[in-house]
């Protein structure tokens, strides 16, 4: 009942004080999976770019962090293939730092956050930290190539 009374309250507070470039909402009536929209932040090669996402909630919410995963592929030294993050705030401690007063926008920020600011010493995706780091241009030339051939894809689906 804790649960779905405090999702609620974060679902009325997302829509009632929307945060720009981001966007929440339950997938069902079900409130274990919710659906999210984030604009790639500007001044970042994802700037404009709509990504999606899945959030499961777990029964033990707020207790146990959400599990987020890109629906939209993204090109990310923190977000691999299967659209999975490395974020501090989504894992439990002693390896993650969520705590139950994270809720889904503190959340959803450090997401779109992390999109304009990678943190290539903590990949998922080694290869593209590499880039990242010491190559920034091919990086972001990468980041644009990826999602105009994502885009297009997607036109012919």
């Amino acid at each position: 009942m804790q649960r779905s009374l405090r999702l609620k309250r974060e679902l009325e507070r997302l829509t009632k004080n929307p945060v720009e470039g981001i966007c929440c909402y339950p997938k069902s009536d079900n409130l274990d999976q919710l659906v999210a929209t984030i604009i790639g932040p500007c001044g970042s090669p994802y700037s404009g770019t709509i990504f999606e996402l899945e959030i499961n909630i777990p029964e033990e919410y707020p207790f146990e962090p959400p599990q987020i995963t890109f629906k939209t592929p993204v090109y990310h030294p923190n977000i691999d293939d299967k659209g999975r993050i490395c974020l501090d705030l989504l894992n439990m401690p002693p390896k993650g730092v969520w705590k139950p007063t994270i809720g889904l926008q503190n959340l959803l920020d450090a997401v779109q956050s992390l999109l304009g600011n990678p943190n290539p010493d903590d990949p998922l995706m080694a290869e593209i930290a590499e880039e990242y780091k010491f190559n920034r241009l091919k990086f972001d030339r990468k980041v644009r190539k990826f999602i105009e051939e994502t885009k297009n894809i997607h036109l012919l689906q």
